[in-house]
């Protein structure tokens, strides 16, 4: 068989995978903080177009994907399979090794998945100018890069440690036409909160989406878009593990191990969720999420309601979490500091159908240096937690078995975090469960 894997282009999924029908418990609903009752569409409408809250509440198993969505996917979709075979002989393992290699899109990582198809719904109506929030900027690179294809204006609030730490990630969202504003800014009445109370703050994930949220609701013409979390973003991201289950089938393999990093949720979750049939049905698939030691919310948080934001401006949503109010340590992987995780992905680890593991970040850039060293291509610092628990996994399984981890995104605008690394100067960091104990009580007292 050949070491990568190709799907045809007329294979190309039409339709994503809607998770809610086949959970095994209900996913609980978002709630109005003010009430304690679920939101409804309408109430989301100042911030989502019509199409995204109908597909984030949808009962529907398989939601077809319009043609002008398919059509912008066609410039790097299907994307390849690859057997990693020079990492198996540097491991000595008896196992199969695969990466579905999602960095071959234009915004170098698996964020267009979502962004393509929301930048259509807003486009379809009449919105003129979105905003958003990035972390690392692979979000932010993929919304500029959809918006530009749809014509459509685009507004970035990028984490500020990660603005600093990545400065070709921000020239990238520039050349597609995009303003960016280091987070916390100057732009929102939540960022100069922020800043009059601390000047030097580095900014967080909940931060950013709170001046995104901000920006959207108070312009007429401005909705926003979300990067990770919420159910319309997972869905969009099932068309890679659909691709993998069709690429699994042409090596006349199945997958034992599924492994992602995660931050909001949105690749594990696109890489496992179309497995989940499977794995109910008795097959032993192990979902394994790998998440950073610096913001440990599935190994660590607590599965309860709380913000979205900082700013508690969104709904409230169960998830695993550390508190709206946690500001996570600065680490280099900036798309996994996020407080919380996608409902979706947290139903499953209450369910105990997920295996999450924790590292530290100076673990993970070593075996994103081993994997580049085997197999020649230089992961994002997220990306090298999927890796770390991938070599992990592989090290414990057995002849025969096969390991599949999702490659959601390359490390070239990120050579400032190798540069640190290389020259040691990267911390690790653990908070203290006195330090997560004190997050927590920021979030709202609510039953459920």
């Amino acid at each position: 068989m050949d070491t990568k894997i190709m799907l045809p282009e007329s294979e190309m999924p039409k339709h994503w995978y809607n998770a809610l029908p086949d959970l095994p418990t209900p996913l609980a609903p978002p709630l109005d903080p003010a009430t304690g009752k679920p939101v409804s569409p309408e109430q989301l409408a100042p911030i989502f177009p019509m199409g995204i809250i109908a597909q984030e509440m949808s009962p529907e198993r398989m939601i077809e994907i319009p043609e002008p969505v398919l059509d912008i996917y066609r410039l790097y979709r299907p994307t390849p399979l690859v057997r990693a075979r020079r990492l198996e002989k540097a491991l000595g393992v008896k196992c199969k090794i695969y990466y579905k290699d999602e960095s071959r899109s234009p915004a170098g990582s698996h964020k267009p998945n979502t962004a393509i198809p929301q930048a259509y719904y807003n486009k379809l109506e009449g919105v003129k100018r979105l905003a958003t929030e990035t972390g690392a900027g692979q979000w932010g690179t993929a919304l500029s890069f959809a918006s530009k294809m749809f014509g459509l204006e685009c507004t970035v609030y990028m984490v500020k440690v990660s603005y600093n730490q990545k400065p070709y990630r921000r020239i990238l969202i520039q050349s597609y036409g995009s303003q960016i504003y280091a987070s916390p800014s100057e732009m929102t009445q939540v960022g100069r909160s922020v800043l009059a109370s601390d000047p030097d703050c580095q900014g967080s994930l909940g931060l950013a989406i709170s001046e995104a949220v901000e920006d959207a609701a108070t312009h007429e013409d401005t909705k926003y878009a979300l990067g990770s979390v919420l159910n319309h973003v997972v869905l969009h991201q099932t068309i890679v593990g659909q691709e993998v289950k069709s690429q699994l089938a042409i090596a006349g393999d199945k997958p034992d191990y599924l492994v992602g990093c995660v931050g909001g949720g949105s690749n594990f979750g696109g890489l496992v969720l179309p497995f989940l049939p499977e794995k109910l049905a008795g097959e032993k698939i192990t979902f394994v999420a790998a998440e950073p030691k610096a913001c440990p919310t599935l190994t660590r948080g607590q599965y309860r309601y709380d913000y979205g934001d900082v700013a508690r401006l969104t709904p409230l949503l169960k998830m695993h979490t550390l508190g709206h109010g946690y500001m996570p340590a600065p680490i280099h992987a900036g798309g996994l500091r996020y407080h919380g995780d996608a409902p979706l992905v947290c139903n499953l680890m209450a369910e105990g159908l997920i295996d999450a593991r924790a590292y530290y970040q100076n673990d993970c850039f070593e075996a994103a240096l081993l994997f580049q060293a085997t197999e020649g291509f230089l992961p994002a610092p997220e990306t090298s937690h999927a890796i770390k628990a991938a070599i992990e996994v592989a090290k414990q399984a057995e002849a025969g078995q096969n390991v599949v981890f999702l490659y959601s995104g390359h490390g070239l605008l990120d050579l400032a975090s190798y540069d640190a690394y290389l020259h040691g100067n990267l911390t690790d960091f653990e908070h203290s469960q006195e330090e997560i104990d004190e997050a927590l009580k920021t979030c709202p007292t609510i039953e459920g």
